[in-house]
This record gives C-alpha cells, structure tokens and sequence, in this order.
C-alpha cells in the first residue's frame, strides 16, 4: 500500500496527494456548475422552448437518472475500481452536455438531461469516494471543504454565467461550458490517479437495477403529473404510482437474494447508515427545492433579473463550503451526531423563516435565509457522510457512500417532483407571469414544504448513534495500492 503521511499539513495543494485533490474538485466542478447554472435560466427556456408546467422535469429526470445508476456505478467501483468508473461518467456528461446544447424543444431537452444524469451518477460519488480513500478521518473535512469550496465558487460563477449566456448570448451556452471542464477533469485523473485493484468476474445485478429504474421512473410520473397531466384520483395517476409501488417491492425482494445485489441491503440495516441515509433524503429534498425555485419565485415577484436572483440563490452554496470546511472541528471534539444536529437546527430557523416571510419578499431576507440554510446543510451533510464512511473499509465505502448519495439524489428527485407538484396544483395551468399572485401562495407552499422536511431531518439526526469524536480519526486510509 502506497498513501501520503497522514498529517494535517498533508491535505492541500502542495502535498502528494494535491494533483488528485484538484483532479476531483475539477470533476466535482461539473456538477456544481450545471446545478447552479441551469437553476437562473430556466425562465429564458420556459420562454424560448415553451413547456412551463415541464420545467420541473429538467431536474427530475436529471436526478432520477443519476439516483438509479449511483448505487450501480458504486458496486463497479468496489470491483473494478474508482478510476475507470469516474472516467465513463464524465463521457456521459460530455455527451449529454452537447445533446442539451442543441434540444430544439423541451421533451429533448428533458431527454437529454437524463443522459446527463447518467454521467452525474458516477461523477460526484466518485469523487467524493475517491477522497475518502486518500485521507483519514480527521483530515477528511478539511479535504471534503475543499471539494464543498468547488459548489461555492460554482454557486457565483454559475449564476453569473447563467446570468451573461441568459441575457446576452444563449441559454444553450449553460451546456456547451461544460465541454472544456469534462476535457480537463479527464485528463488530470487519467495523469495523476493510479490505482491497483484485483480484477475478479462479477454478476451484475440487472435485475435489480430494472426494477429500481422503473420503479422510480413511474413514482416520479406519478408525482410531476398527478394534479397536472390528471388527477390524482384518475386511473393513470392510481396505475402509474400503484405499480411504482409493486416494483420497488419487487427490487427489495430481488436485493435480498441477489448474490451481488446493486444496493446491499444490509447498507439499511446497520443503525448508522440508516440514519445518516435519511439525513441525506432530507438534505437533496431541501437543497433542491431551493435550487428550483428560489429564483423563479424572485423573478416573477420582484422581477429581477436572472443574474440577480442566482446570486441571490447564490448564498445557500456560499454557506455550505464554508461550513462544511469547519466541520471537522466540531466532529473531532463533540461526535458527529451532535454537529448534525447542530447543522439541522440552523436549517430549520433559515427554511421557517423563508417560508413566514415569503409572503413579502425581500432580496436581503431570501439571502440570509438561504445563506442559513446552507450553513447549515454543511455541517449535517459532511459529517454524516464522513461518519458513514468511516464505519466501513475500502472494499465497501463505494457502496456505502453510493448509498448515501442515492438517499440525497432521491431526496431531490422526488422532492422536487412533489414540489413540482404542488405547485402546479395551485397554478392550474397557468405561468408566473399570468398569476403572479396565484404563483406566490403556490412557492409560499412550496416553501411551506421545504421547512416541514428540515424537521424531518432534525429528527433523522437525532435518531444517530449517540457517539464521541472518532477514536480512529488519524489511521492511515486503507485504500488499495498507488492511489
């Protein structure tokens, strides 16, 4: 086995480990830049390729296709290995970035965003597995800040390019910016990331993964179009989310004698990991009914300009970083159950507040709001996640982080479909811009929905395993040979 020394000064640029370090941040840039560009376009879309009531699909399709294919590029990396599984997500990206570069209407577009999803499904696991492989506990929130500074330097670029492209060239540059980062995220980790895995046959879990791709897809119908496309006590709405129900029944039965199974369910089984898996349904419900809506909401009330409300919505991924950085601190002397909790705390007075003052919104309110939230989310999502990979080896963290991120992603998948949902209730049929009245008390409801879910995860939190700081917070990272 070849690691860096494991010491404190060893986490930044300049060490070993630094080349890798940034490759992953790179990597991490993809997704960071694509969640917070396309968030501040969206009105100029809707405006161009029409497809109002639709919109929500651009980030469910988006999150459902990256929330089936984690647990399955998570398996492959345990087997195979990080390097060739990171490798064929950014391909994905790549490709699905120029599909939506060029989507001459919004079906294609939404199709083309769940190849995207595809390739987001092994990027942003796999970097933050590979970042559990080369540090230790205690040096994985100052290196886990680092990745979290990538969102907050995205979450002002991104806008900002949102913004520029939006206002003065195309919305379809939001994609096509993304061609130079999967080139340069590639060839940093096909120079600098070597890895030594023992390569066996495996049985690929296809069934499962079948049924847990359809199941989902049709819980995602169900709740986007329920209310929209029919109501909810129609046939289709009963059908679609009926049989979501008997699938995803089915994938549990099918994992449970599954000899390689594509999400263990024993991952569910250990107190830990449950409750942390929950903490992170909580967190991708939260963070992406944000995303989704903050700036449509500022848009059709205060009638600011793209740019304006990203960097409005900008704020919550400026929290979140800087948190996040300075949660190690706290988990090394409290425990990570209690800086979970304290993180969920601030996440529920920043979302309670959105939702009490939503009625009359101000810039500055939603700001310090979001900011609140994002703070908070940073000191319950790092340290969850760092608790769950620390209670496994290497031959697990893949899928234990996968799992994790699978709870986030279809935490946003489904959240935002709900809200979706909601939404398009109280809208019936109708746009922002011709009831703007109508479309407050719709995201004031929205909003509404977003704090109740921050409870939920204040009560995920808490149910943690009550614990100190880590005793195994300076071992060496058990990752295999020449990572």
């Amino acid at each position: 086995m070849s690691t860096a020394p494991v010491t404190r000064a060893s986490v930044g640029f300049r060490s070993d480990r630094g080349p890798i370090l940034v490759a992953i941040m790179t990597t991490t840039g993809l997704v960071a830049i694509d969640a917070t560009i396309l968030a501040t376009a969206v009105p100029t879309i809707v405006r161009d390729l029409g497809g109002f009531t639709s919109f929500p699909w651009l980030f469910s399709i988006y999150l459902l296709t990256q929330a089936v294919s984690v647990p399955i590029y998570s398996k492959l990396a345990d087997t195979v290995g990080r390097k060739p599984v990171i490798l064929v997500g950014i391909g994905l990206f790549l490709v699905g970035s120029v599909l939506c570069g060029v989507a001459w209407s919004m079906p294609a577009l939404i199709a083309f965003r769940a190849v995207q999803g595809l390739g987001a499904g092994a990027v942003q696991p796999m970097a933050v597995t590979i970042a559990g492989d080369i540090y230790t506990v205690a040096e994985r929130a100052k290196a886990q800040g680092y990745i979290a500074s990538v969102w907050g330097v995205s979450s002002v670029v991104g806008p900002t390019l949102g913004g520029v492209f939006s206002e003065y060239l195309s919305w379809r540059w939001i994609f096509f910016v993304n061609i130079p980062l999967c080139v340069a995220a590639a060839s940093l980790l096909v120079r600098y990331l070597h890895e030594t895995v023992e390569r066996t046959r495996h049985r690929i879990d296809w069934t499962g993964g079948a049924l847990l791709t359809a199941g989902l897809s049709l819980l995602i119908l169900g709740l986007l179009e329920g209310g929209n496309a029919w109501a909810w006590a129609s046939a289709p709405s009963i059908v679609s989310l009926s049989v979501a129900a008997v699938l995803l029944v089915g994938f549990v039965l099918v994992e449970r004698r599954a000899t390689e199974p594509v999400l263990p369910l024993w991952v569910f089984s250990r107190p830990l990991l449950r409750s942390t898996a929950l903490v992170g349904v909580g967190v991708g419900a939260v963070l992406l009914g944000l995303t989704s809506y903050v700036p449509s909401y500022l848009e059709a009330l205060l009638h600011v300009t793209p740019l304006v409300s990203g960097l409005t919505l900008a704020t919550l991924t400026i929290g979140w970083p800087i948190s996040a950085s300075q949660s190690g601190r706290l988990y090394l002397r409290l425990g990570f159950r209690t800086t979970a909790l304290i993180g969920t705390s601030v996440v529920v007075v920043g979302a309670t507040t959105l939702a009490l003052t939503s009625a009359r919104p101000t810039l500055w309110v939603v700001g310090l709001c979001c900011f609140l939230i994002g703070v908070g989310l940073g000191l319950v999502a790092t340290p969850s996640l760092i608790a769950a990979q620390a209670s496994v080896g290497w031959s697990e963290r893949g899928v234990v982080t996968g799992a994790n991120l699978f709870a986030r992603s279809m935490g946003s998948a489904v959240g935002v479909a709900a809200l979706g949902a909601l939404v398009n209730g109280h809208m019936d049929g109708l746009d922002a811009t011709q009831a703007p009245d109508l479309f407050q008390q719709a995201v004031t409801a929205a909003f509404v929905a977003v704090a109740v879910v921050a409870v939920g995860t204040l009560l995920a939190a808490a149910s943690m395993p009550r614990n100190g700081p880590p005793a195994a917070a300076h071992a060496r990272p058990d990752s295999p040979p020449d990572v």
